[in-house]
């Protein structure tokens, strides 16, 4: 996302969409593979039907995240903000919904609140590291 932000005037809606989906899609198969892999390192076998429908499902229900940020994209092609404009708020949303997301994965856990909130923390320093990479990335 950061990357399509820092070219916004030199794409289309339409461009950013197609990449964000092709990124998007791309880094969910790799979470497929990675999972069958972490499960044949720890059970020496193929999963069953069961188990890897269970990961293609668990892998296909990241697909949501494209959701706002091509809703976004498609008022940036309908004339109704820029596509600069629809990027900036497709990362406030992609960063909120890791946030959430972390926050949902915790909050049942039965450890100390310390704990969850030491989470969180990570989760919230380790994003900003990741941004500010790709940021110095983008700009050398």
């Amino acid at each position: 996302m950061l990357a399509l932000r820092s070219h916004a005037d030199e794409t289309t809606p339409g461009a950013a969409a197609a990449t964000l989906s092709i990124v998007v899609i791309g880094s969910l198969l790799g979470i497929l593979v990675a999972d069958l892999l972490s499960h044949l390192t720890v059970h020496s076998q193929l999963p069953t039907r069961e188990q890897l429908r269970r990961m293609t499902a668990v892998s296909a229900s990241g697909l949501g995240v494209l959701v706002v940020p091509l809703l976004l994209l498609a008022g940036a092609g309908l004339g109704l903000w820029t596509t600069a404009v629809a990027l900036a708020w497709a990362i406030v949303v992609l960063v909120a919904s890791l946030g959430i997301a972390g926050f949902l994965a915790i909050r049942r856990l039965e450890i100390p609140l310390r704990y969850k909130t030491a989470i969180m923390f990570a989760e919230v320093v380790l994003s900003l590291v990741v941004i500010g990479f790709e940021l110095v990335a983008h700009n050398l």
